[in-house]
């Protein structure tokens, strides 16, 4: 197995994280987004969550981007500040090698050090691996809401995961 490396994504990353993105969203109901996105689209986002202070992280493996992990703002009240919703996708090939794992990690060392006290992770369910990354990283299971997304004609519940850095 090659190292993983962790770094900060670049504007460079965007077209990797994009197709990333848009097999789960063309393939999936992991994700709510229905509409497949550029890589400008991704640069758009990422440029966005920089300016907000909060981390975009990539999982490097020579070269090649295969997977990624960022958090964004739970919500916009000021009082929230403290609490980021946090994501994290591999790429299909990229998955059983401790990216995800690594990705987290990373993330919420880079959380603590922005003094994020919550971390929040939402899964449309089911999903098994996810349940389990976020689990192995702490996260307990706060919250579930019945049938609130409807993708590819299908009814969805979401989990939402909850840690305390």
């Amino acid at each position: 197995m090659s190292t993983i490396l962790i770094r900060p994504a670049e504007t460079a990353d965007a077209a990797a994280i994009c197709e990333i993105y848009n097999h789960y969203i063309e393939h999936t109901v992991i994700t709510f987004e229905e509409v497949l996105l550029t890589a400008g689209d991704i640069d758009q986002r990422l440029q966005d969550i920089n300016a907000i202070g909060l981390p975009w992280l990539v999982a490097d493996v020579q070269g090649v981007v295969i997977g990624y992990a960022y958090a964004g703002k739970f919500r916009d009240r000021s009082a929230y500040r403290y609490t980021a919703e946090v994501t994290v996708y591999l790429a299909p090939a990229g998955t059983g090698q401790g990216a995800g794992t690594s990705l987290y990690k990373a993330l919420f060392e880079a959380l603590r050090e922005r003094s994020i006290h919550i971390v929040i992770g939402g899964i449309t369910l089911p999903n098994v691996a996810s349940v389990a990354l976020h689990e192995k990283m702490g996260m307990e299971k706060v919250a579930h809401l019945e049938e609130v997304g409807c993708k590819f004609g299908k009814w969805l519940d979401v989990g939402y995961w909850q840690a305390t850095l």
